[in-house]
């Protein structure tokens, strides 16, 4: 397999990559929660595979004047694109978790019970 080919196939992985994170995004954001367990296996499957393919992009040898050029810089490109948007998930996942439950409007505080808190009275 050529190096265009290699990297060709590489790309259409990062990009199917860098649209699981944006759906990651997307949940993290709107539904302030984790996803599923079903979409954290799509997300592992496709990891592996990612990992797969550039194991195999650094065992390749490269051949004298073979270089990607474009479709390198492309690759490269979207991987840092896929890595910032990770980290942000990563960001997103621990306010998700830590953040209590809060009710949805704050419960009013009586002027009897202000008063009391205070030594007063009404």
């Amino acid at each position: 397999m050529s190096l265009v080919e290699t990297l060709t196939q590489h790309l259409s992985l990062c990009d199917e990559l860098h649209q699981l994170c944006l759906e990651e995004n997307r949940i993290l954001k709107q539904q302030k929660h984790a996803p599923d367990a079903e979409w954290r296996e799509r997300k592992q499957a496709l990891s592996l595979r990612f990992d797969a393919s550039l194991a195999s992009l650094r065992a390749r040898p490269s051949a004298v004047g073979e270089h990607g050029g474009e479709l390198l810089e492309r690759t490269k490109q979207r991987s840092l694109q896929i890595l910032h948007l990770d980290r942000e998930n990563e960001q997103l996942l621990l306010r998700c978790s830590l953040a209590p439950a809060r009710p949805e409007t704050p419960q009013p505080i009586s002027s009897a019970g202000a008063l009391k808190a205070y030594g007063r009275k009404a």
